[in-house]
C-alpha cells in the first residue's frame, strides 16, 4: 500500500475543503485550531496501471498550512510533518511521498535528526520527496512543449529559478547531459551553492531573477514560497514558455499574455481513471487523471515494490534515477501535463 502526506494550500482553502470532507469542527477554525490539529488519513485510492495492475493507498492529511511558516510558527510546521510521517507508518504504508512544502520542510530543519514520535520509530526507508519523478517530468515538459511551441532548445536561454535546490538541480544536470540547450541562466538565494553547480556542471551563468527574466526564452520556476511569487509579463520574452513548477501555482493567474504561455510543472496525467477525491479537492483541471509527480512516484514505487526512500536527501538525484523513474513512469500509464 502506498500513501500521500500533503497539505492545503492556505486557511481559507482548508476551512472550505473540511467542511466538503464532513469535518465541521474544523471548518470555522483559525490557525491556532490547525497548528494544533493530528494528521487525518480522508481519502483511500485506487489505482489501475496500463499493465493491469492495481494498487491501493491512502491520503494522509497533514493540517499543515503555508500560513504557519509565513507567521514564524516553525515548531507547529515541523510537528505536522514528522506527525503525519509516523501517522502513516502506523497505518502499515508501504511507501509514502511526502508532497508540497512536507519535503521542503522535512529536508530544510533537518528532521531526519527526529527518529522517535511517541510510540513510532520511524523508519525513513518507508518515505520519498518524489522529486526525482518532478525532476523527470520538468524536464520532459521543458522538451515537449518547447517543441510544440517552435522554441529550438538548441538556440534558447533557459532560466532555472531555484537551481540550487534538490529538483532544480536534478533539472539542471539533465538539461545540460540530455538536451543542447544552448545557455543555463543559474538563479538562486545561495551563492554559495550556485557557484557550486556552476562548478559541477562546467557551465551556466549566476544571475539574480531581475537579470535572468528579460534574458529567458524558457524559465523553469522551482522554487516555492508560502505565498507563492508574481512576475509582470512585461519583464519576458515573447514568445516565453513559464514552467511553474513550485507550490503553491500561482503563476497561470498572474500571467495574463498571449505571447506567454504558462505550463503547470511536475503534473502528470495518468491513462486511466483514478478512485479518489483528493485531487478535485486542489483544484486540478482532470482530477481523475492528472495529479503532482511526486504523489505519482510513490505509486510507481508500489507498482514496482520498490520500497525504498528513492528520492532523499538535498542534492542527491542522478540522471541514472530519473532515467529509472522514467522508464516505470511510461510504462504504467502517465505523461507530462502539456496544456
Amino acid at each position: 500500500m502506498f500513501g500521500l502526506i500533503g497539505h492545503l494550500t492556505s486557511l481559507e482553502h482548508a476551512q472550505s475543503v473540511a467542511r466538503e470532507l464532513g469535518y465541521p469542527e474544523y471548518a470555522d477554525q483559525g490557525l491556532d485550531f490547525w497548528c494544533s490539529a493530528p494528521p487525518q488519513i480522508v481519502d483511500t485510492i485506487k489505482v489501475t496501471s496500463v499493465t493491469g495492475q492495481q494498487i491501493e493507498g491512502r491520503y494522509v492529511e497533514s493540517c499543515f498550512l503555508p500560513e504557519m511558516l509565513a507567521t514564524r510558527r516553525i515548531k507547529a510546521a515541523t510537528r505536522k510533518i514528522i506527525n503525519a510521517m509516523a501517522h502513516a507508518q502506523k497505518h502499515g504504508i508501504n511507501i509514502t511521498a511526502l508532497g508540497g512544502f512536507s519535503s521542503i520542510i522535512f529536508e530544510n530543519f533537518n528532521l531526519q535528526q527526529i527518529r522517535q514520535v511517541r510510540n513510532v520509530k520511524l523508519e525513513f526507508e518507508r518515505f520519498t520527496t518524489g522529486n526525482t519523478h518532478t525532476a523527470y517530468i520538468i524536464c520532459r515538459q521543458v522538451e515537449q512543449a518547447s517543441q510544440k511551441l517552435g522554441i529550438e532548445l538548441s538556440k534558447a536561454t533557459v532560466a532555472v529559478c531555484g537551481a540550487t535546490g534538490d529538483i532544480g538541480s536534478a533539472i539542471c544536470r539533465w538539461l545540460d547531459a540530455r538536451t543542447d540547450v544552448a545557455e543555463l541562466l543559474l538563479v538562486a538565494r545561495n551563492q554559495e551553492r550556485l557557484q557550486t553547480l556552476q562548478e559541477e556542471l562546467g557551465r551556466g551563468k549566476i544571475m539574480n531573477l531581475e537579470e535572468a527574466l528579460p534574458q529567458a526564452d524558457i524559465v523553469v520556476w522551482v522554487a516555492s514560497m508560502p505565498k507563492g511569487v508574481e512576475i509582470d509579463p512585461a519583464t519576458l520574452k515573447q514568445p516565453c514558455l513559464l514552467i511553474d513548477g513550485g507550490y503553491p501555482k500561482n503563476l497561470a493567474n498572474t500571467l495574463q499574455h498571449p505571447n506567454v504561455h504558462v505550463l503547470n510543472g511536475g503534473i502528470v496525467e495518468h491513462s486511466l481513471d483514478i478512485d479518489w477525491r483528493i485531487m478535485s479537492i486542489v483544484n486540478m483541471d482532470v482530477p481523475a487523471r492528472q495529479l503532482f509527480a511526486c504523489f505519482a512516484e510513490s505509486m510507481l514505487l508500489e507498482f514496482e515494490k520498490l520500497y525504498t526512500n528513492f528520492s532523499w536527501g538535498r542534492n542527491q538525484i542522478t540522471l541514472e534515477k530519473m532515467d529509472l523513474i522514467g522508464q516505470v513512469s511510461v510504462k504504467h500509464g502517465f505523461r507530462p501535463l502539456l496544456v
